[in-house]
């Protein structure tokens, strides 16, 4: 499109600069809208990244040519009037460019990885941004001269590393992890020395939250080395974990603690796990000095077969074994299953980190703080202070969201938008429903759900969850969903039975306030999953977020 207007005087010179700058901003509104495209098809790796940039490049200069050129050939007498862009208004790309004598060796790693364009679009991102001085000392830590020196595939990992997408200020950090992976799929974990911030177990934020255009910008003092070693392998270097390590090895538990990905249908998708570790000089105050000394402190024999899951000493190694991995910010006052699911860990976290904390006794094993929350590039890994003898830990509080299943979570949608889905049997393992649609809806700016999403239906429906494994005992059965007006009323059936209450939403002016409801007493006589069905009573929504067993002493 060429522009042309025409004009006498300099008040209309004016009016056609406004409206010139109306123009670009709707267009690079448009070429922004373009590129988060194109970039979310590169998150997925659906796009290779040397032609991503390529294009987006050849794009840019393309249409800054014709909107060169259409102005020259509109306004030729006219002198052209250039647009200095403020500070702030920068976008990242543009303010680590800008700043050679501070970032220069992390510009030519954006440059040699062609990701100016991605990281010049609209985000939000948060650069972990190592200076020059960093830059060259991880030169000298990799016995190299120059970011030349390094293959294409070690130049894609080392930047992603440094890349998050999504905006986190200082102010958002705990001791644990960040939030949200970086770009290549790994938690940066984060810890305290004094009023210091460490990343990674080495990197200090030396400067913190610039604000660019497209996010937040904390810049280090050190690089992040991308994770390689598995959860495993991390804990098998180090030789003050002999004893412990063997046993992984004899259990064979050590192979799936390896994995690190796998075929997931027509996409990867990857592992997640954590453990607690226990060091030799622990075990050496209990007279336990080699991994013989442990399988007879469990009742087991190095004779027997320590692979199978009934064997003391199997299930004594896979109680350290948890899946999915939870840092310390990621963990609650809560239980969490061990690998095989048919039992669980209690955390009870107030003045300490509290594993299977004895309500009588007020004994529980904890945490080696500062050895703990070290990153693998499978999970967490953290060294706890005692022994952890196999328990049915007590009953405890439990919270399960009826979005955290592995299935959903390998969909490109998950954590970042809205996702219609039509058929209710097959879709997921562990969901299933009846209706039009079930919508997993994502907002981030409605902190009223938990992690901000939940599942929707609307019409006539039907929606059952099938939750991870809850302890044997007796528990008061709640749900919630958000007091939105569009949450109609609904009955509940756990385990095919119906329950009694009926959970009264906001819709319909039946006085109901949505919110946490009770719809159930449940005794449950053994540690095995249950289903929870609600079915609507009148036409309207569902906005479940999750489900909630309170214990009954």
């Amino acid at each position: 499109m060429i522009l042309s207007i025409g004009y006498d005087n300099k008040y209309k010179k004016n009016i056609f600069v406004e409206y010139l700058g109306v123009l670009i901003q709707s267009i690079t509104y448009e070429l922004t809208t373009i590129k988060m495209k194109l970039s979310k098809l590169l998150r997925s790796n659906q796009m290779n990244i040397n032609y991503f940039s390529k294009f987006l490049k050849r794009f840019q200069v393309g249409f800054a040519g014709l909107l060169l050129f259409s102005l020259l050939f509109t306004f030729c007498t006219e002198k052209a009037q250039l647009w200095k862009l403020k500070s702030s208004e920068q976008v990242a790309s543009q303010y680590i460019a800008n700043n050679p004598d501070q970032y220069s060796e992390f510009n030519k790693l954006i440059g040699l990885t062609g990701l100016e364009p991605l990281l010049s679009i609209r985000g939000p991102f948060t650069i972990m941004l190592p200076t020059n001085t960093a830059m060259l000392d991880y030169y000298k830590l990799k016995n190299v001269s120059s970011l030349t020196d390094f293959d294409a595939k070690t130049l894609q990992d080392l930047i992603r590393n440094h890349i998050i997408t999504n905006e986190i200020a200082t102010g958002d950090i705990g001791l644990g992890a960040l939030r949200d992976t970086n770009a290549i799929g790994d938690y940066l974990v984060t810890e305290f020395q004094g009023s210091d911030i460490i990343l990674n177990k080495t990197s200090k934020i030396i400067k913190r939250d610039i604000v660019t255009a497209n996010g937040l910008i904390q810049v280090i003092d050190r690089v992040i080395d991308p994770l390689t070693k598995d959860v495993y392998s991390t804990v098998a270097a180090d030789p003050s974990f002999k004893i412990f390590s063997d046993g992984l090895s004899l259990t064979g538990i050590k192979d799936t603690l390896m994995l690190i990905s796998f075929k997931y249908g027509t996409t990867t998708a990857r592992t997640r796990f954590t453990v607690l570790a226990v060091a030799d000089t622990t075990y050496q105050r209990y007279n336990i000095n080699s991994v013989d000394d442990l399988i007879a402190w469990t009742g087991a024999n190095k004779t027997d077969n320590l692979k199978i899951i009934n064997n003391p000493f199997y299930r004594y190694m896979e109680y350290h074994c948890l899946n999915g991995s939870y840092f310390l910010s990621d963990l609650t006052t809560s239980i969490y299953p061990i690998l095989s699911h048919d039992n669980n860990v209690a955390f009870t976290i107030d003045t300490d980190y509290k594993i299977n904390l004895n309500s009588k006794t007020k004994k529980y094993t904890g945490f080696n703080i500062p050895a703990s929350n070290v990153p693998t590039k499978n999970g967490a890994l953290h060294v706890i202070n005692d022994l952890l003898p196999v328990t049915d830990p007590e009953p405890a509080v439990i919270i399960m969201e009826t979005t955290d299943f592995f299935d959903m979570k390998q969909g490109d949608y998950f954590g970042k938008y809205y996702m219609k889905f039509g058929d209710g049997v097959h879709t997921f393992a562990k969901i299933h429903w009846v209706g039009d649609f079930l919508q997993y809806y994502y907002k981030p700016l409605e902190p009223v759900n938990m992690h901000y999403d939940c599942l929707n239906m609307y019409g006539w429906w039907s929606l059952s969850v099938t939750f991870p494994k809850v302890m044997k005992g007796k528990y008061t059965m709640s749900i919630f969903q958000p007091n939105w007006s569009d949450v109609t009323n609904c009955v509940a059936y756990v385990d095919g039975v119906m329950t009694p209450y009926t959970y009264l939403g906001a819709k319909g002016g039946t006085g109901g306030v949505a919110g946490l409801q009770k719809m159930a007493d449940v005794d449950f006589a053994t540690t095995a999953e249950h289903t929870v069905t609600l079915v609507n009573t009148s036409y309207g929504g569902i906005w479940w977020d999750y489900v909630r067993f309170d214990p009954v002493k």
